[in-house]
């Protein structure tokens, strides 16, 4: 359960923490007491950062020892049950949630980028590398919306063409009507979206406990003892 709970750690700040776009992540020194230089802005920089992400993690620590979590991927109200203890989790440590992030990395990815394919291009890599699936295959029709419009308009499509743009906006919602993606409906999107990320996570952590526990029964000492149901394990018992 040790390992259990490191990953869990580690899911926490690797897939829910992000340091706001001013700030940068760079090593930590320390410095003897007595030598102590005098403080410079890098250092007061990085002592800020370093105290936020403690406040986070302490805070996210916090809920998780009230919040009862039941590992069992396969239990659709247990897995409701951590995506609702998660939220809360970035509610309260002011986190971001999955789809926060993904808007966060579009924007920082695409600021630079004048033309229209380019962008979509981006966009694409974004998804492939957070291995986000296409299940409705728009993706593809993005892109033949994108070719019909430049045949039109006889040129690259530049993102700062009001009158293509246009011509490509009406073409996604032509797209997302084929589809029947609303934007009233994406925020249960984003739900569905935050449930599979809860999922996914408990099945690693069933996965972590179930190997922990194999590694311990083979010690000598615990030959004799039957291993608990990965379900009935507290990790509130260990934080």
């Amino acid at each position: 359960m040790a390992r259990a709970l490191s990953r869990s750690a580690r899911q926490l700040y690797g897939s829910q923490s992000v340091l706001q776009p001013q700030q940068q992540a760079v090593a930590v020194r320390f410095y003897a007491k007595e030598a102590a230089p005098k403080a410079l802005k890098g250092d007061e920089m990085l002592k800020g950062i370093f105290l936020e992400v403690k406040k986070k993690f302490e805070t996210a620590i916090g809920v998780l020892r009230k919040e009862k979590i039941t590992i069992d991927p396969d239990d659709p109200t247990a897995v409701e049950q951590y995506a609702k203890v998660m939220k809360t989790v970035r509610e309260k440590a002011d986190l971001f949630s999955e789809s926060q992030r993904i808007q966060f990395t579009i924007q920082q990815r695409t600021a630079g980028i004048q033309d229209a394919r380019s962008y979509l291009l981006a966009l694409k890599d974004i998804r492939l590398k957070r291995g986000l699936t296409d299940e409705l295959g728009a993706e593809a029709m993005m892109f033949d919306a994108l070719e019909k419009v430049e045949k039109e308009i006889k040129k690259p499509l530049m993102r700062n063409d009001k009158k293509g743009m246009a011509l490509l906006t009406e073409e996604f919602n032509k797209i997302n009507q084929k589809l029947g993606i609303r934007k009233e409906d994406l925020p249960k999107y984003e739900e569905e979206l935050e449930k599979k990320i809860a999922k996914a996570q408990l099945e690693e952590l069933k996965k972590d406990a179930l190997e922990a526990m194999e590694t311990q029964k083979k010690r000598e000492e615990f030959n004799d003892e039957e291993m608990p149901d990965v379900k009935s394990l507290d990790i509130r018992n260990m934080l």
